[in-house]
């Protein structure tokens, strides 16, 4: 049984987003196309990387807030009060981002991809070659869109 205890870790950067996305995400973010620019240090942990049609990208939020544990979903009050961790809400004790993209283009160290819900200059901590899970039957709330 967990203590309760809170533990510190070390989180690297190994690179940084780039696109237009200032202040907020907009609604069709999923068709819109980012770079992920990856820092020289790491370029040779890219190796590969352009085989994959899709990647899983981590990123930390770092201008979030990591004090609130409800919020409405997707920041609509109609949608019940819901604690953070059963929603995609940005605002979390440890603002890791995941977000699935499609990989466009790989040129050096930079990676354009499409789909990622990321502000300008937020910080990369990982990238994984994304494998698709077959799960039969998904449930998800009322305020989930299909």
């Amino acid at each position: 049984m967990g203590s309760g205890k809170r533990r510190r870790f070390e989180l690297v950067e190994i690179g940084r987003v780039k696109n237009d996305y200032l202040e907020e995400i907009p609604d069709d973010y999923k068709e819109n196309l980012s770079k992920i620019e990856v820092y020289e240090r790491y370029e040779d942990a890219l190796l590969g990387i352009e085989k994959n049609s899709h990647i899983s990208v981590l990123c930390w939020f770092d201008r979030s807030a990591k004090d609130i544990q409800r919020v409405h979903p997707m920041a609509d009050e109609s949608n019940p009060l819901t604690g953070v961790f059963a929603t995609r809400a940005p605002v979390r004790p440890n603002p890791i981002s995941y977000t699935v993209c499609e990989l466009v283009n790989r040129e050096g160290n930079t990676l354009q991809v499409k789909g990622l819900d990321a502000l300008n200059e937020t910080p990369v901590i990982d990238i994984k070659s994304y494998k698709r899970y077959e799960i039969e039957e998904l449930e998800f709330p009322d305020w989930v869109p299909e």
